[in-house]
Parts: structure tokens; sequence; C-alpha cells
């Protein structure tokens, strides 16, 4: 595997730059709680970036990472049953609304050792065409492959069962890239994050916290408020009410 060393910010601001725009588009506003995406608290992780809707998740993609900023979707107690009757397609692909040089290709990812890690998770998705769309590469990040397979698969899991329990559940998943140099993969040079986090708002029990994994293998996690999210991040969640803000829970039930 080939690896480059790069430094995100500078990487950003050398990027070609454009006026950024919140997202609009009204066919996605029901994955994202009282229809208000997240926000880039950081300017410099505005270049390039694009909204991408599905047909049950949103991802802003950064054409600078190569990959998905934050990736969000809204759980219910009916689409998390429907999902166990899903067939995951394991078939990755190119997303061909990205222009050229923006995205992740297939290429980036062989021998690189890392997984193709989903951040809307395929076992989320609760219709055919969502799973398959579930597989975009737009969708995925380099995972650490024990971590990918093992700690995120148990808190993917764990969150499901929120959804199962408390029905209506707003999840927005996305990297982070903490660090004065950042690996890359493949001849795209697609940025591997340093963490992974998962915001999770449940409406109905007035309850918002964050999960937060180092990218390596590992058992541990972090539990976190949104607003400490919010500052490590460069993401804010104006969904969420400010009064939740400050929660942190003391432990994720399965994980």
């Amino acid at each position: 595997m080939k690896k480059w060393f790069a430094t995100l910010l500078v990487a950003l601001a050398a990027s070609a730059t454009h006026a950024f725009a919140a997202p609009s588009a009204a066919s996605c506003t029901d994955f994202t709680p009282n229809a208000q995406w997240p926000e880039l608290s950081n300017a410099k992780m505005a270049p390039k970036t694009r909204l991408l809707c599905y047909s049950d998740f949103a991802v802003l993609h950064s054409g600078v990472t190569h990959g998905p900023l934050w990736s969000a979707e809204h759980l219910t107690r009916d689409h998390i049953e429907a999902a166990k009757a899903m067939v995951r397609t394991n078939k990755f692909f190119e997303d061909a609304r990205l222009p050229d040089g923006e995205g992740a290709t297939l290429a980036d990812y062989k021998r690189s050792g890392f997984d193709r890690g989903h951040m809307s998770p395929a076992g989320n998705r609760w219709n055919p065409q969502a799973m398959a769309q579930s597989f975009s590469l737009a969708n995925i990040v380099p995972q650490d492959r024990e971590n990918n397979q093992r700690l995120w698969s148990r808190i993917e899991s764990a969150v499901r069962k929120l959804a199962v329990k408390y029905d209506d559940t707003y999840v927005v998943t996305g990297p982070m890239f903490n660090g004065k140099q950042l690996q890359t993969i493949g001849p795209t040079r697609v940025f591997v994050p340093t963490q992974l986090f998962k915001v999770v708002y449940i409406p109905s029990k007035k309850l918002a916290f964050a999960i937060v994994v180092d990218n390596v293998s590992t058992s541990d996690y972090s539990l976190q408020s949104i607003h400490q999210l919010e500052a490590a991040s460069g993401i804010r969640f104006p969904g969420i009410p400010d009064s939740l803000k400050d929660q942190r829970p003391g432990g994720l039930k399965g994980v």
C-alpha cells in the first residue's frame, strides 16, 4: 500500500473554492430533525462540498477528502424491522454525480489495507434500492478493518436497538480528521479519518448524544455531548435543541 501524508487544512485552503450554500433539496429533509441540515462551522471544510440525496439517507460529500463529511438518516421501528429482511448487495460503486477527481474510486481501496466503511450503514436500509445505494463510495470512508467489523458493528447494532425501542431516531455519522499529518490511500489520495462519530437524537426521549471512536483496532469508545462533538468536528447540528446538547449518557447498551 502506497501512503501519502498531507495536512488537511493546507489541502483544503489550496483547493479551488466556491461559495458554500446550505443544502436545500426538499426531498432529503426527512433525514434531519426539523429539516435542518448539519452545518460546517469550519469554513475551511466547505470547498468542493456537494449534497447527495439517496432514497433513505443523505450525504455531504467533500471533493477534498474524497469522501463524506456526514451522512444523515432517520430511523423508525418499521424501518429497522423491514431492514432485517434485506440482503446486502456488497456492490460498491463510484457515484457518477460527482465530478471527475472529487470522488473515491474502487482502485483507491484495492490492497489499501482498509475496509470500505459505511457511514449510513447497509444494515439500516429497508428497501432494495436503498440497500444498493448505501454502497456508493460517497457514503464510505477508509476504516480500520477490525474496528469496522467489531466495535463499529456493535455500535451500529446498539443504535438500531434504540430505534426499535423508541421508534423515532435521527442519526448523523461521519469522519473526523485531526492532527497535522493525515494518511491517504490510493491514486486519488482519499483521506483516512483519525476518528469516526455518530450523533444520535431521540426527540421523544429528549435525548441527544455523540459516540466517538478512534479509527484503529480498539474496543474503546467515548460518549460525548453534542456540544463537545461540535467543537471537535467543526460541524454544528442545529436540528437538535440547544437544551439537549450538554447531555452525555453513562453507557451504550450492547457495546
